[in-house]
């Protein structure tokens, strides 16, 4: 019997609960970044959130007890994995949000399930485009195109180029989901810690060349605070939460997590940064909400088994028996 590949059959409720937690910590890399960046420069800011989350992972692997050798068979995949997963999308992130804010910034970053479905349905055996994938994504466009159109069409919202700054993110986000999948018989943990030990190695010389680092010096305590929270809850913690979910539920699927994000990045900012959520805003978020549910397949399901009288179940299916 063909099992159904993990990019196919519907995630699991415990993949679904990891998935938005993954959204909300990441929203609140939105949150931290647009604080930090005031104060210390965006390649100086990049590093320091990959060198502290990987010091951090190397301190648990060593209270753990866990040899982190086993990294070095996969180096190249990792340095390729550091480069379009962090030094790529987070120097992007930095210099756009020195512009946009942490709302816009994570819708435009949404973007990146829309350019994961097309990379991966290319280069991943098992990562298909299907027609509830579609429409999900079609929900997740209108969405994200209600939440920014407004502010576009007002010349509103920041400059061009930082709005393509953050769509570069997503689009060096989608790689990273299929050159993360292609790296095998390495823990999360492992892949996490290998990954950000190499984006630290490849950040050195850029920020040494680039950026003025004697800011570090004169930032104040809620800018430390802010780069701490987002090196070791946003990006230490959170990596090893995304290689989980990217081992059991596939490229698309995980990348499914910046549709999520936005909503999380646009409360925080709320609260904390003073931003407002204007009612097209709402509107958008309740797409992309929609947008998730027709991705999962799940309520859809059940909505039709309801139309022709049958029991609206939106549970897995009960597995069939094995052929002898």
């Amino acid at each position: 019997m063909n099992e159904k590949s993990a990019a196919t059959r519907p995630m699991s409720a415990v993949v679904w609960a990891q998935l938005l937690l993954l959204g909300a910590i990441w929203g609140g890399s939105f949150f931290f970044a647009r604080i930090a960046v005031e104060e210390i420069a965006p390649f100086t800011l990049v590093l320091l959130r990959v060198a502290i989350a990987a010091a951090a992972l190397h301190v648990y692997l060593l209270a753990r007890g866990i040899s982190f050798a086993p990294t070095f068979l996969a180096w190249r995949g990792l340095l390729l994995l550091g480069a379009v997963n962090n030094v790529v999308p987070f120097s992007l992130m930095f210099l756009g949000q020195t512009e946009i804010g942490a709302g816009l910034a994570s819708v435009l970053n949404a973007t990146t399930p829309f350019w994961t479905i097309i990379v991966a349905s290319f280069l991943v055996a098992d990562e298909k485009i299907t027609s509830g994938k579609l429409a999900g994504i079609a929900l997740g466009i209108a969405g994200t195109a209600v939440m920014i159109g407004p502010g576009l069409l007002a010349g509103l919202g920041g400059p061009v180029w930082a709005k393509l700054a953050l769509i570069g993110t997503a689009l060096s986000y989608a790689f990273a989901f299929v050159v993360a999948k292609r790296i095998t018989g390495l823990s999360p943990t492992l892949i996490a810690t290998g990954q950000l030990t190499a984006s630290s190695v490849i950040m050195v010389p850029i920020v040494v060349v680039l950026d003025d680092t004697s800011q570090m010096l004169t930032a104040s305590a809620q800018t430390w605070s802010a780069v701490l929270g987002l090196a070791l809850l946003s990006t230490a913690f959170a990596y090893i939460l995304y290689f989980r979910i990217l081992a059991s539920a596939g490229a698309t699927n995980a990348s499914l997590v910046t549709l999520i994000v936005p909503v999380s990045a646009l409360l925080l900012g709320i609260l904390f940064l003073g931003e407002r959520l204007e009612a097209f805003e709402a509107v958008g978020i309740g797409l992309i909400g929609c947008g998730l549910l027709v991705i999962d397949g799940r309520a859809v399901t059940a909505l039709r088994r309801r139309r022709r009288g049958l029991p609206a179940r939106i549970a897995a299916p009960e597995p069939t028996k094995k052929s002898t």
